[in-house]
């Protein structure tokens, strides 16, 4: 979602198309596969340089230090909801997510989130402004209008906000 937002607000993503739209991702994943193998090297991350990038929180600790400003536009979503969406995917795939240790996944899930925000806290190099997920879709006009600001300003915040589908947030915790 936020970055069909940016893409709508004026800032051109840095995908390369590989995963495109699917039943669970109807607008696309706006990814980029070498993202994937940031830990083996960056060099090319000068090709991102005004462009937005998706980053997975586990890959971030792997941006080069000091090679880049980063702006990170950090999405929070609750972690019921983030199961939820796995356990959906995995059915339309003919996988059995099974229910087992969803416990154990939230809370080493709340960890990691711990970890990633002393390290992006403690890097220079990185600014970053945390989103949360459900008031993205409850309020994208508010939204928008605060990533526009942390981003220097300049982008059309009516546009991201019109980017946002309430209609697509389907995975809410219980379903």
């Amino acid at each position: 979602m936020m970055m069909r937002m940016l893409a709508a607000g004026g800032i051109e993503p840095c995908c390369d198309g590989v995963r495109g739209a699917d039943e669970d991702n109807p607008r696309g994943y706006y990814e980029h596969e070498r993202v994937k193998g940031l830990a083996d090297g960056a060099d090319w991350l000068s090709e991102a340089h005004g462009k937005s990038l998706k980053v997975v929180s586990a890959l971030l600790e792997h941006l080069p230090r000091n090679a880049h400003r980063y702006a990170v536009v950090f999405m929070q979503r609750a972690i019921d909801e983030v199961l939820a969406s796995q356990r959906a995917m995995l059915i339309r795939r003919g996988r059995d997510p099974g229910s087992a240790g969803e416990d154990r996944l939230a809370a080493l899930f709340e960890r990691h989130l711990e970890r990633v925000g002393a390290l992006t806290a403690s890097r220079a190099d990185m600014r970053v402004l945390a989103v949360e997920h459900a008031q993205t879709v409850a309020e994208p006009a508010l939204v928008a209008a605060q990533v526009n600001v942390f981003l220097g300003g300049g982008l059309d915040a009516d546009a991201m906000a019109r980017a946002v589908e309430p209609q697509l947030h389907r995975q809410r915790g219980s379903d």
